[in-house]
């Protein structure tokens, strides 16, 4: 081979061309020679993304942006990891900037210690965050809608608005002091304990028989609840016979015999019943009552021997 000048220059391009790989592979580039596994992730937008931004967990670098193209109205992020970056199945990847520049990159999360770690072609789930641009559109909005806010608020609209108070205030200034003043009388009588709110609020005495009432109220709820408890226990006459199935069992035994002897009576059986029922006797009474009567009246009658008399001859 002749050592020529084109020879040297070829040489010296070659060599030039695999410096410069080299160099790019070793700030970060594209990462062509270094091992490692791959995996993807699909966005809405990418926001400034490009191919060769890091791809980072917890603020550690892991990978780079290998490839990022467009598919099915999504945008599919393929990221090349470090061969010992251990990155779960349900990792979640996020796109974030660093800075207010624009400097964007992939952020990782550690997912779930149970989950399997993540192989080659894996899809991790995404989520979307705002957009710069947006937050900056909206700030811009947010700034114009105060800044007309504040022109609307000029130097003739804010006398239009507080000329009227302002002379309201001038009208009514022996009012307001004089209300001021009584203010502060009533207020220096409260704090010297004068009048019913002075004394509610300094008065011991007060204080002492509300205490004492809530004493015996928590007294009177303690023998209640006593009470209830000696009940349930089975304890005195309400205690027996709230709990006593002996009392149980003869007042229905008593329930039951009356309600045989009721039943009696209603269809006629026995002496009371015949006398409930035998509509004899009814008529029998009621013919006995109507010769009383006539013989009250007869006796008004006669005088008084005469009654005499005859009830001594009835007698004898």
């Amino acid at each position: 081979m002749k050592n020529s000048l084109e020879t040297r220059l070829g040489v010296f391009v070659v060599l030039a061309v695999f410096a410069a790989i080299f160099i790019i592979e070793m700030v970060g580039g594209a990462g062509l020679f270094q091992p490692g596994y791959r995996v993807k992730a699909q966005f809405d937008t990418v926001q400034e993304l490009k191919v060769g931004d890091s791809v980072k967990m917890a603020g550690v670098e892991i990978g780079r942006v290998d490839k990022i193209t467009l598919a099915e109205g999504k945008v599919t992020v393929v990221m090349k990891l470090h061969p010992d970056a251990i990155v779960k199945t349900d990792s979640q990847a996020v796109i974030k900037f660093a800075g207010l520049m624009g400097q964007n990159f992939v952020a990782v999360n550690f997912g779930t210690p149970a989950a399997p770690q993540a192989v080659d072609g894996a899809v991790l789930e995404s989520a979307e965050q705002p957009d710069l641009s947006a937050i900056m559109a909206k700030l811009d909005k947010a700034a114009g809608g105060i800044a007309n806010v504040a022109q609307s608020f000029s130097g003739d609209s804010i006398n239009n608005l507080m000329g009227p108070l302002t002379d309201l205030i001038k009208q009514n200034s022996t009012r307001i002091s004089a209300t001021l003043s009584n203010m502060e009388s009533i207020s220096s009588q409260i704090a010297s304990g004068q009048g019913t709110i002075g004394r509610v609020i300094y008065n011991d005495q007060l204080y002492s028989s509300a205490l004492s009432t809530v004493t015996n109220l928590q007294d009177a709820v303690l023998q209640a609840k006593g009470l209830v408890n000696g009940i349930s226990s089975g304890q005195g006459t309400l205690g027996k016979l709230a709990t006593d199935d002996a009392l149980y069992s003869s007042t229905q035994a008593s329930m039951t015999n009356l309600n045989q002897i009721l039943f009696k009576i209603n269809h006629g059986d026995g002496t009371i019943g015949k006398l409930v029922n035998n509509q004899e006797f009814y008529t029998n009474a009621k013919l006995s009552l109507q010769k009383l009567d006539k013989a009250a009246d007869s006796l008004e009658d006669t005088g008084p021997l005469s009654v005499v008399g005859i009830i001594v001859g009835r007698i004898f």
